[in-house]
């Protein structure tokens, strides 16, 4: 616990690194409304009272459902493009615009293309934000409070998630609109007061505006903090020159064939792959739909806003550990318990088909719960931080690109399949799937997966 306080967020020379991060993951949050938006609007638009002048069948729900991995892979592809090129800070502003689209779309809807587009622009929104937001508090953040920085990620699409289910069960259709268009605005207009990354400004030879960034992130602008100041940004300065130094020769195909980095690409791909085919990205796009196949007693609304909130418990707690225990203990402890509830969940809904369990129909919710809080408290809640941390700085930005691309891949893929799935394959064995997924992606982490924990963002 000393050690936390120690690495309070809220002392003097890192206040503005929180306030750039909460201003960034505005947007995070918007995505996440956009997420969260889904689950209790496809309740809605499937009974006779449906508030569009149009139906939706089961091909076109999955087809809304995959529609945010293929606009986070256009999203990530145009991020990729542009961050070492634009910089930071122009990502930054990039994701206002097509956000703002959203609702716009949402709101004038007349036939299911206006709500595939929406959710396109949510993924769009949500690929480059999981892209840009990790790599600019990084570079921005100390490195003892980098993880909770970067963690924050996350929690905010959780609040945004939990914002949606709440906004969309019990505010009219055509209100919430209204209501979630206010964030791009605010955005945007926060962003302003932001300056780009010092070593950004560093590898683009613009020492000034550098070291005004360093000192306006370390708040050291006062003549008291010159010297002290003066001394960090040349260490800094140092630091990337000497990295430039060392990748002076342009990226070619041998550096992403190096050992670290084909453990970094090893890696990333088997956190991906257990983050999508553990099923807690798709629980929390159709959780209405999992408790209501589950028979679960609790109004599914309701218990959805309650898994909502459950996901940011779990998210805080990463960020109050990521930096004590590490990134290791977390994922290990997340993806085991992500397993063991899953399959415990499968068991249930097995043998309620079998047994009268009817006294038990309390159950689902609480391994819902369960699953969820473990889930966020490792891969859904460092997910991003461990990608970035995972590769040799000369190659990070393209291999978090090209990992975040895949990982958009894999999220169009499950979203599609996760609705057929239940539909063909019944709740029972999609949960088991799950469970197999976790289990095998715990098991990798626990053999290779190494601690990163106070990794230099611009040193190997």
């Amino acid at each position: 616990m000393a050690h936390f306080f120690a690495n309070s967020l809220l002392q003097h020379k890192t206040r503005y690194q929180l306030l750039a991060t909460v201003i960034v993951n505005i947007i995070t949050f918007g995505h996440g409304v956009g997420v969260g938006w889904l689950s209790p609007t496809l309740t809605k638009i499937q009974t006779p009272d449906s508030p569009l002048d149009f139906e939706v069948n089961l091909a076109e729900i999955s087809w809304l459902g995959s529609m945010l991995g293929l606009g986070s892979l256009c999203g990530n592809l145009t991020i990729a493009v542009l961050i070492e090129r634009a910089g930071r800070k122009c990502c930054l502003y990039l994701m206002a615009g097509p956000y703002a689209c959203i609702w716009i779309l949402i709101y004038c809807a007349s036939n299911v293309y206006y709500l595939y587009a929406a959710r396109f622009l949510c993924g769009f929104t949500g690929g480059a934000g999981y892209l840009v937001v990790p790599i600019f508090i990084s570079e921005v953040a100390d490195s003892n409070i980098r993880g909770a920085l970067t963690s924050m990620v996350m929690l905010s699409v959780d609040l945004g998630i939990l914002a949606g289910y709440i906004l969309s069960t019990y505010l009219a259709y055509h209100v919430v609109p209204f209501l979630a268009i206010i964030l791009p605005v605010a955005y945007f207009m926060a962003n302003i007061m932001l300056p780009e990354t010092a070593p950004y400004l560093l590898r683009k030879s613009q020492l000034a505006a550098a070291e005004n960034s360093y000192r306006f992130y370390r708040n050291q602008r006062s003549a008291d903090c010159e010297l002290t100041s003066r001394t960090n940004f040349e260490q800094l300065r140092t630091a990337v020159l000497s990295q430039q130094t060392r990748n002076a020769t342009p990226l070619s195909y041998k550096d992403l064939t190096t050992k670290p980095a084909l453990k970094g690409f090893a890696a990333s791909i088997v956190l991906s792959l257990g983050y999508q085919f553990s099923g807690v990205f798709s629980f929390i796009n159709y959780m209405s739909d999992i408790f209501r196949a589950s028979g679960c007693i609790v109004d599914v609304n309701t218990a959805t806003i309650i898994i909502g909130l459950v996901q940011i418990v779990g998210v805080y707690t990463s960020t109050l550990l990521v930096d004590v225990v590490g990134r290791r203990v977390l994922m290990l402890t997340s993806t085991m318990g992500v397993g063991i509830g899953c399959i415990a969940f499968g068991c249930f809904t097995y043998l309620a088909e079998i047994y009268d369990l009817s006294d038990f129909n309390w159950l689902p919710l609480v391994l819902m719960i369960i699953i969820c809080y473990v889930a966020n408290i490792g891969l859904i809640g460092i997910f991003f931080l461990v990608l970035v941390e995972l590769f040799p700085v000369k190659i990070r930005s393209l291999a978090t690109s090209l990992s975040v691309i895949f990982l958009s891949l894999l999220v169009f893929g499950s979203l599609k399949l996760f609705p057929l799935m239940l539909h063909y394959w019944g709740i029972s064995y999609t949960m088991w799937f799950s469970a197999a997924s976790g289990l095998l992606t715990f098991l990798y982490f626990w053999l290779f997966l190494q601690e990163t924990k106070g990794k230099s963002m611009i040193e190997d």
